[in-house]
């Protein structure tokens, strides 16, 4: 790598940083947002906060890394053409190319990267996060009850204490429970007291009356549902979530917690329906080949900016038409994959939108394909080899 090379891609390459970083904090902001509520209502430390939402990081930066990598090849030729640098260097001798060798450098990085993170660190990282998510709502179901708050312990249970002591000892205490929504339940008890088991938290309640919604059997002379009323002096809840839920994300994990392989293969003991294996396969598909697509997103903002002539008040045409160019494929990418979701007949369009593009930027980076294209010949400063005194021509005579 000479030094033109050098200089190229130590802009490239702190320029994709700062963009991707960037970037990627504001999209955690945004994301994060809907965890604040774990550490202000429900008292759980700042280092679970951020431990939870630092799990989604690696599925943004695969995300957006290949959309910076465009941003900043396209953002950073545009600028060297209008400071004439482009111009300097063209004179110089170098073709589009060769210009264009530190973009492609930077591209195959990020690709690699992007690699890596879709194939094996999104899957493990979204797997750690699930996994806190179950503990949360259910092994630390006994953290987040906290007294005078009606705090909801999943989607189907809801639990209030009046008070509660250091020591786990509740009082004034009511139960909302609708994990089995043919029968919802309601609990008050005077105090109870929390204990861990093996299956999660559970609250023992004493003194207290339970309250069931119940429908009536078939036949019975009044129909419809029918309240039944038991007085107790100690019964036991368990705070888990849902059962019913939790044995059905035990049982069928998300898409993104399988690796490539589990995706095109999953294991038949799982009983998948088939609307479920086909999104797995165009999931599989797409996590293949949007890697690609940084190197493809760069191929085109090399084309649109080293294509367009040299005008002397700068031109914003090149910028404007990458731009257009990459959020037009953005959009087919997401229109296939969608298609590809509902009917797998459609995912070789998922690497079209990525292939097809690629070559267009090649033939236009290139030229006419076929011709023999003279080799730049550098000055010594920029790689070139010194001129042979033996070789060089001497003066002929006419």
């Amino acid at each position: 790598m000479n030094r033109l090379d050098r200089y190229l891609f130590r802009q490239l390459a702190v320029g994709l940083v700062a963009v991707t970083v960037g970037l990627a904090a504001l999209v955690w902001l945004t994301q994060s947002l809907r965890f604040i509520e774990l550490v202000l209502d429900r008292g759980l430390s700042p280092a679970v906060f951020v431990e939870l939402t630092g799990l989604l990081l690696p599925s943004f930066v695969a995300v957006i890394l290949p959309i910076t990598t465009f941003v900043v090849t396209l953002f950073t030729y545009v600028r060297l053409a209008g400071d004439r640098e482009l111009v300097v260097m063209r004179a110089a001798g170098l073709s589009d190319w060769r210009l264009s060798r530190p973009a492609l450098m930077v591209a195959t990085l990020s690709t690699a990267l992007c690699l890596f993170l879709q194939l094996w660190l999104v899957p493990v990282s979204h797997a750690a996060f699930r996994e806190w998510q179950f503990e949360i709502r259910n092994e630390m179901a006994a953290i987040l009850v906290q007294e005078g708050v009606f705090s909801s312990l999943g989607d189907d249970l809801t639990v209030y204490a009046r008070r509660r002591d250091p020591d786990g000892t509740l009082y004034g205490i009511m139960v909302h429970d609708q994990r089995n929504p043919a029968a919802p339940v309601t609990i008050m008890a005077e105090r109870g007291r929390l204990v861990s088991t093996p299956r999660g938290p559970r609250v023992t309640l004493q003194n207290g009356v339970r309250q069931t919604m119940e429908q009536s059997p078939p036949g019975a002379p009044s129909p419809g549902p029918r309240l039944s009323v038991l007085t107790f002096e100690e019964n036991s809840l368990d705070l888990a979530a849902s059962s019913r839920s939790q044995q059905e994300a035990s049982r069928n994990r998300d898409s993104r917690e399988r690796f490539v392989g589990e995706l095109l293969h999953p294991d038949p003991a799982e009983n998948l329906p088939e609307r479920d294996l086909r999104k797995f396969r165009a999931e599989a598909h797409q996590r293949l080949s949007s890697p690609f697509t940084a190197l493809a997103y760069a191929l085109v903002a090399l084309a649109t900016a080293l294509s367009s002539a040299f005008r002397r008040h700068g031109d914003s045409r090149p910028a404007a038409i990458g731009v257009g160019i990459v959020v037009t494929l953005l959009a087919l990418g997401l229109a296939a994959g969608n298609a590809a979701a509902r009917d797998n007949m459609f995912i070789p369009l998922i690497w079209l939108q990525v292939v097809l593009p690629a070559i267009g930027a090649l033939w236009v980076l290139l030229g006419s394909p076929g011709l023999p294209r003279r080799r730049p010949r550098l000055p010594p400063e920029l790689g070139g080899e010194e001129p042979s005194l033996g070789n060089a021509p001497g003066p002929r005579l006419s």
